[in-house]
């Protein structure tokens, strides 16, 4: 049976293997073909916004629509060395997304520190969720 672990300590394993990205950052690689994926849910979309260019994948369905060798995949997420960006709302479950994101071979798999609220709070570009 595996060792049982605490969420801090998952969270601080799955950051270790992560190059985490500043909102700016986030941004500027996003005009370098960066893929910047959406996790939150549409009920915090609808509240807040999203971000322009985002694609959003509800965290339950994340892995089966980037993974190419699932029947669910999605064409926008391209190939595995693509660089790809997860956010979440406040930049916690996007880290762990991101790291089996890694797992799943994307190796250049990362997350936004702070999430959406960062982005937001740093000025960049938010737009209504379209209804």
């Amino acid at each position: 049976m595996p060792q049982r672990r605490t969420i801090d300590e998952l969270l601080a394993q799955a950051r270790e293997s992560l190059a985490r990205v500043e909102p700016q950052e986030a941004r500027d690689a996003m005009g370098d073909g960066a893929l910047l994926i959406d996790i939150r849910s549409e009920s915090q979309r609808a509240a807040d916004g999203v971000v322009p260019g985002a694609v959003w994948f509800a965290r339950n369905v994340l892995e089966w629509r980037v993974d190419p060798e699932s029947e669910a995949y999605d064409e926008r997420v391209g190939g595995l060395d693509r660089h790809v960006i997860v956010m979440c709302d406040g930049g916690y479950q996007s880290s762990l997304a991101a790291a089996t994101l890694q797992q799943l071979g994307f190796s250049r798999a990362t997350d936004l520190v702070g999430g959406f609220q960062a982005w937001r709070d740093a000025g960049l570009p938010v737009a209504p969720a379209a209804d």
